[in-house]
């Protein structure tokens, strides 16, 4: 019984295995990006922030912070308004084929917000 019950409540828990996965850097490419566009869509909240970015007509997904982070780099969910210009310093997906950055530093009106102060 043990063993059916262990077996169900694993089953249960891997649809949710992908997006566990996502958190964190281990994602991302080590190497710096930069991507600059046009908010499309923004969904801003817990775990972190998405945003849509229209990247010379590429469509591109970026992470921003927690809102608690974003709020300590002084940057405001009116900055990530759709149709605000922005740059999005980070690294992209490891993956070519995936159009996903996650953002280290945002810039908006030529004023830089730092997310993660202590990274490089």
């Amino acid at each position: 019984m043990l063993t059916r019950r262990l077996f169900l409540t694993t089953l249960a828990l891997l649809p949710a295995l992908p997006a566990m996965a996502h958190h964190g850097w281990r994602w991302t490419d080590d190497g710096d990006f930069e991507l600059s566009g046009i908010i499309t869509a923004a969904r801003l909240g817990n775990p972190h922030g998405v945003l849509t970015i229209d990247a010379d007509g590429e469509i591109w997904t970026a992470e921003v912070g927690q809102p608690w982070r974003n709020a300590n780099a002084g940057l405001t969910d009116a900055m990530m308004a759709v149709g605000n210009e922005i740059i999005i310093r980070g690294h992209r997906s490891a993956d070519p084929d995936q159009l996903v950055v996650k953002a280290e530093r945002v810039i908006v009106d030529g004023k830089l917000y730092d997310l993660y102060p202590n990274r490089s």
